[in-house]
């Protein structure tokens, strides 16, 4: 019997421990290594800053994965040894068959000077900690930026601002509080093409938000950005810090500049029998740019892995990863815009960001309920 183990809980390793469980069915060992005892959904976060939602509601147990058949194994992982085969943990070493590495990217603000002063808008519990404070603003500068590149979940900033002044509507007070987004991408959602861009710029202006692209950030200090030309003063500061891979990951060999560059189809990676998926890999598209890290792509290629291992296995067919994805992006109002494309298409991704609706806002909401239940 094989041992299957999955480093990560999150979109990609629960979505590949589910798509596994015929291999549990079989009697193969799958293991999900996750050091987090829960699980929810990173879009969350958005809600309890705009003081529409809490995080425990939206939070699993990650004993849950019990349900596929796998083993939860609550630990962090140290070492990644390809070649042997083996992953260390503060209190194991496992011997694997086959790795499905989807251990995500870190948010790192420590490389930015300064970004300390900020209030963190990709850490969950920092926001959960901070949201009435700027829930009961009267007046001032709230800035949303973009410190450094990459960062997952591109359209969350934009998202941010806009769910901020809804809710500054409804208080009353949006008048006292301007609002201004800014990035050090030439436009906001590059990926997404000139077109998607023209649409999420649209948006912020209709709503009297500042957008300001080319702004790249050298230091934060107490009340005012410094960018590599000007600088902008702020009342409020939620800042998107760079990501990078875990460091347990550049360390194993895996990664490549920083990235584990598996085959774009299959999540192959140079080792035989592992597998990565999910914001830790790197996939360029045709325009040059990478692939989006969001949370829909780990779950499609963690689906694709895991088919090739069944596949191995004698327990299915394989399918390849086709680069299709899309998210949600809301405008207040209980709207939503969707962005939806093929990513991944020649010669050119294709990409189109619709008209906000309700029943897109609906969507959004059911996406992240049917997920926790399929998963955990």
């Amino acid at each position: 019997m094989a041992r299957i183990v999955v480093l990560g809980g999150g979109f990609g390793g629960l979505a590949a421990a589910e798509a596994l469980s015929p291999a549990a069915r079989a009697g193969h060992e799958v293991v999900v290594v996750e050091r987090r005892e829960t699980f929810f959904l990173g879009l969350r976060k958005l809600w309890v800053l705009a003081g529409t939602a809490d995080l425990a509601s939206g939070s699993r147990p990650l004993q849950g994965v019990s349900r596929h058949g796998a083993r939860w194994l609550a630990d962090e992982v140290i070492a990644i040894d390809p070649v042997t085969r083996r992953v260390r943990t503060h209190t194991t070493n496992l011997h694997y068959d086959y790795l499905v590495v989807a251990l995500g990217a870190q948010p790192r603000p420590e490389l930015v000077p300064g970004a300390e002063a900020a209030m963190n808008l990709y850490d969950a519990q920092e926001v959960d900690r901070r949201a009435r404070e700027v829930q009961g603003l009267q007046g001032g500068r709230v800035a949303v930026g973009i410190l450094g590149l990459p960062y997952k979940c591109p359209p969350a900033p934009y998202e941010a601002v806009l769910l901020l002044d809804d809710l500054f509507r409804q208080r009353g007070v949006r008048d006292r509080v301007e609002l201004v987004a800014f990035t050090p991408q030439p436009s906001s959602l590059p990926a997404a093409g000139p077109a998607g861009c023209a649409a999420v710029e649209a948006q912020l202006a209709a709503k009297g938000i500042r957008f300001e692209p080319n702004r790249k950030t050298v230091r934060v200090e107490p009340g005012r950005v410094v960018f590599e030309s000007g600088g902008l003063d702020w009342d409020v500061l939620l800042a998107v810090p760079p990501h990078r891979a875990p460091q347990v990951v550049v360390e194993s060999g895996l990664a490549q500049d920083g990235w584990i560059r598996p085959d774009p189809r299959t999540l192959r990676t140079q080792h035989d029998h592992v597998f990565a998926v999910g914001d830790v890999v790197e996939i360029p598209m045709a325009n040059g740019m990478p692939l989006p890290k969001a949370g829909v792509f780990a779950e499609a290629q963690a689906r694709v892995a895991a088919s090739w291992i069944l596949h191995d296995l004698g327990l299915g067919q394989p399918v390849t990863f086709d680069g299709y994805g899309y998210c949600f992006i809301e405008v207040g109002g209980q709207k939503a815009a969707k962005v939806a494309g093929h990513f991944l298409e020649q010669p050119a991704p294709r990409v189109e960001v619709s008209e906000p609706t309700h029943d897109a806002w609906k969507e959004k909401r059911a996406f992240e309920r049917q997920r926790l239940d399929m998963w955990l």
